[in-house]
């Protein structure tokens, strides 16, 4: 493996990017303080901006080169609608776990998709990857819809072994490796 670090990726719709400060009120408004879209995620709604700033300034460690945490930009209004992030990386077997969150305004359009395929691509071309897992709550099968049109295959599900603010839930996973991803 060859860490580079979050490098702006493209789309024909979406640039994945670096966050900056000035993402916080796209990010509030957008999907951090939505409840429906956060269901199934791992923190709470943001009650406000700067808490959004803060979560920006103090989580996001750029100078990392194992750090791979995009913004989610709509080309079309230049505004960021999601953001996707490798949330786990294990060195031993060159495997990553990657995870997501959209706008509701945006779902059920493709882009999770879209920009999940273009970080398969980096991860594996550019980074070196031999796996790449995801997985999510048996309850979200949306979630597991832009999982399956990415190309991962279902392993299984992991039973009581997640959280989330659902409470304590069945994970399904499933994963891509690179041999199969050069196939596709």
């Amino acid at each position: 493996m060859e860490h580079k670090g979050t490098k702006q990726l493209e789309t024909e719709r979406l640039i994945l990017r670096k966050f900056r400060i000035e993402d916080a009120e796209d990010m509030f408004n957008n999907w951090a303080s939505d409840p429906e879209v956060t269901k199934f995620m791992t923190w709470e709604p943001y009650v406000n901006v700067d808490d959004v700033r803060g979560y920006i300034e103090s989580c996001i460690d750029y100078a990392d080169e194992k750090c791979y945490n995009w913004i989610i930009e709509y080309k079309q209004t230049g505004k960021a609608i999601g953001s996707i992030s490798v949330v786990e990386i294990r060195e031993d077997t060159a495997c990553a776990n990657v995870g997501y969150c959209i706008g509701r305004k945006y779902w059920h359009k493709g882009v999770t998709t879209e920009a999940f395929n273009r970080v398969i691509k980096f991860l594996f071309e550019e980074v070196g990857l031999n796996r790449i897992e995801a997985t999510h709550d048996v309850n979200n099968p949306h979630s597991g819809g832009v999982i399956k049109k990415c190309g991962l295959k279902y392993e299984g599900t992991l039973r009581k072994a997640g959280l989330n603010n659902q409470g304590i839930c069945d994970m399904s996973i499933y994963s891509i490796l690179k041999k199969e991803y050069s196939i596709k």
